[in-house]
């Protein structure tokens, strides 16, 4: 898939987000890359090898005070990770979907047991 379908799947996706959630999402940017880093796959515990849809890096909104003051928090969504298991751009387009959702829900403070 190009770039630009894929990068429009990420706003759909971004669009989809209940209006609840998507108006409290704050200081956050959502950004694409290939592949996770082979040091960001070591910093996560993760094998070279290692499939990472998405990754959340911040402070989530529960963790931060009245006052809290920083660079935005990044959600990175890896596009060719992802086009490694889905083949058809339905399977993209809800792996998509499921990884943004995944994602936004550590921003909002949610561990990965709590978003299974």
């Amino acid at each position: 898939m190009d770039n630009k379908s894929f990068e429009k799947l990420v706003e759909e996706a971004l669009d989809s987000l209940p209006k609840e959630f998507a108006e409290k999402l704050k200081n956050v940017a959502v950004v694409i890359e290939d592949f996770p880093t082979h040091q960001k796959l070591q910093q996560l515990g993760l094998p070279p090898w290692g499939l990472l849809f998405g990754l959340y890096e911040g402070v989530p909104q529960t963790k931060r005070g009245i006052y809290y003051s920083s660079p935005p928090d990044k959600i990175t969504i890896f596009k060719n990770s992802i086009e490694k298991v889905a083949q058809t751009k339905e399977q993209i387009k809800a792996q998509v979907k499921s990884t943004v959702i995944h994602e936004i829900g550590h921003h909002f403070g949610l561990s990965d047991k709590e978003l299974q």
